[in-house]
C-alpha cells in the first residue's frame, strides 16, 4: 500500500482528533500545522496564512450579525414578536406550533445562526407550544428545526461564509435564498397536522401575559402590531438596503447592530448597561469561536490546494457517473452526513474546495448551489451526534437529546422532502432574481 501523502494525511489526523473530542477549530489547526511540518514549510508562513484567512471584509458581517441577532434577544424584540404572530396566527389549526413555525422563520431573518435562534426565542415557543397541548419533545424538535433555517433564511452567516469561499454574489445569495426558506417553512407546516394536539389555540395558552387580551380581535392584533413594530422592520431595513443599493451586505451588519441598539435603547428602553455588557460578551464569545475556525480553516484549505487534493477528489467525484443529478445526489449525502458530525462552517470549508470544481465543470448555477448547499447544512443541525441545535434545545427544554432529536424527526423527515424539492427545481431559488434584474 502507497505512504499517504501529507494532505491525507492530514484529513485523516483531524477526523481523528474529533474523535478524540479536540475542539473544531484546534483539530483543524493542529491537523493542518502536521500537514505542513510534513510538507517542509514553516511556522512563519502559518501566521501568514492565518492572518490572511480572516483579512477580508466581507467577513465583518459575522460579528456584526451575530451581535445584531443578540441585542435583538436580550432587547424583548422575540417577546413582542412571538405576542404578535400569537395574535395573527395562533388561532389557526396547530395554534402554537403554527406561531412557533413563523416565529423561527421571522428571527431567522434577524439572528443568521441556527443555534442563537434557539436560545433567543426556544423557551418562550417551547412553553407556549407545551401549554397548548404539544409535547416538550415535539416543541423542542419544532424549535431545532425551524431555528436551524436561520442559515437558509437572509441575512445568513452561512451564506456570507459560502459568498466569501466560492466568490459569489452576497446579494444574490441572499436574494436566491428567499423562496426556498419560506417553502422549507411549509414543509414544516405540513408536520403540524401529524402531531397537533385536538383544540390546539390561544385560548389554552399563557405564553406571555397579554396586556391586550380583554379587546377584540382587531384591537389585540393593532396593538400587538403597534408594540412589535420596530423588531418587524428589521429585515426590512437590513434586506430592502442591500437591494436597494444603499449598503452592501458587509455594511448591512453594521447597520442591524446599529439600528438593534437605537431600538432597544432608545424606542423600547430596555437595554440597560449590564444587559449590553453580558449581549457584547456573549456576541464576543460566539463570534471568537467562528473566526477561529475561519483562521484555522485557512490552513486548512491551504494545504489541500497545494496537495492538489481538490484535483483528485472532485475527479474522483466527476468519474462517479455521467449523470450529474447522482454527482449532486452524492455532493448532497457528503453534505449531509459532514452535517452528522461537524458544524456547517467547518463543512463548508473542507467540502467546498472539492465540490466548487465539480459545479464549474458541470455547469451548475453558483448561486442555486449556494442555496442548496445551505439546506443540506441546515439540516445536518438537527441531526445526531453533533447536530448543535439539538443540544442548545435540550439544554433550553431541560429534555435528553434523544427525546429531542425523537421529536425534530417529523420535521427532518420534512426537510428532507424540501430539499429535494429545491435542489430539483434551481428557478425555485433563481426566479426572484431574474424579476429584478
Amino acid at each position: 500500500m502507497p505512504e499517504l501523502g501529507p494532505g491525507t494525511q492530514m484529513i485523516v489526523l483531524f477526523f481523528l482528533l474529533l474523535a478524540l473530542r479536540v475542539p473544531v477549530a484546534f483539530s483543524l489547526g493542529l491537523s493542518a500545522l502536521y500537514a505542513m511540518w510534513r510538507m517542509g514549510f514553516g511556522l512563519d508562513l502559518a501566521g501568514d496564512l492565518i492572518t490572511a484567512g480572516v483579512a477580508r471584509y466581507s467577513l465583518l458581517a459575522i460579528p456584526f450579525f451575530i451581535l445584531a441577532g443578540a441585542l435583538m434577544g436580550s432587547t424583548g424584540i422575540a417577546e413582542r414578536m412571538i405576542r404578535f404572530f400569537r395574535v395573527l396566527v395562533g388561532g389557526l389549526p396547530g395554534g402554537m406550533g403554527v406561531v412557533g413555525t413563523v416565529v423561527c422563520l421571522f428571527w431567522g431573518a434577524v439572528s443568521g445562526s441556527g443555534p442563537a435562534s434557539v436560545a433567543a426565542i426556544g423557551p418562550m415557543i417551547i412553553k407556549g407550544m407545551e401549554e397548548d397541548g404539544y409535547t416538550r419533545a415535539h416543541a423542542a424538535g419544532l424549535v431545532s428545526a425551524g431555528a436551524a433555517l436561520s442559515i437558509v433564511i437572509p441575512p445568513s452567516i452561512g451564506l456570507v461564509l459560502f459568498g466569501v469561499i466560492a466568490e459569489v454574489s452576497i446579494s444574490q445569495l441572499f436574494l436566491a435564498a428567499i423562496i426556498p426558506g419560506l417553502f422549507m417553512g411549509l414543509t414544516m407546516l405540513a408536520v403540524l397536522p401529524f402531531i397537533a394536539p385536538k383544540g390546539a389555540g390561544p385560548a389554552l395558552g399563557r405564553l406571555i401575559p397579554d396586556p391586550h387580551a380583554g379587546l377584540p380581535y382587531g384591537a389585540r392584533l393593532w396593538r400587538s402590531f403597534k408594540d412589535s413594530f420596530w423588531g418587524l422592520m428589521t429585515p426590512v431595513v437590513i434586506l430592502g438596503g442591500i437591494y436597494s443599493g444603499v449598503f452592501t451586505p458587509t455594511e448591512a451588519a453594521l447597520v442591524a447592530t446599529v439600528y438593534a441598539l437605537l431600538v432597544g435603547g432608545l424606542i423600547y428602553r430596555s437595554l440597560s448597561i449590564r444587559a449590553l455588557y453580558d449581549t457584547l460578551a456573549d456576541a464576543a464569545a460566539s463570534s471568537a469561536t467562528v473566526m477561529l475556525i475561519v483562521a484555522y480553516a485557512g490552513l486548512f484549505g491551504w494545504v489541500i490546494t497545494v496537495e492538489d487534493l481538490v484535483g483528485t477528489y472532485s475527479s474522483g467525484l466527476l468519474a462517479l457517473s455521467d449523470n450529474q443529478w447522482v454527482i449532486l445526489l452524492v455532493i448532497m449525502l457528503i453534505l449531509l452526513v459532514a452535517g452528522m458530525f461537524m458544524d456547517a462552517i467547518t463543512v463548508m470549508f473542507i467540502t467546498l474546495p472539492i465540490v466548487l470544481p465539480v459545479m464549474h465543470e458541470l455547469g451548475w448555477d453558483p448561486v442555486w448551489f449556494g442555496v442548496v448547499v445551505m439546506i443540506n447544512l441546515a439540516i445536518g443541525l438537527i441531526t445526531p451526534p453533533v447536530g448543535v441545535n439539538l443540544f442548545v434545545a435540550a439544554n433550553v427544554s431541560r429534555l435528553p437529546i434523544e427525546r429531542v432529536a425523537r421529536g425534530a424527526l417529523p420535521f427532518l423527515v420534512a426537510t428532507l422532502v424540501g430539499l429535494a424539492v429545491v435542489a430539483a427545481l434551481p428557478q425555485m431559488s433563481l426566479w426572484l432574481i431574474g424579476v429584478l434584474k
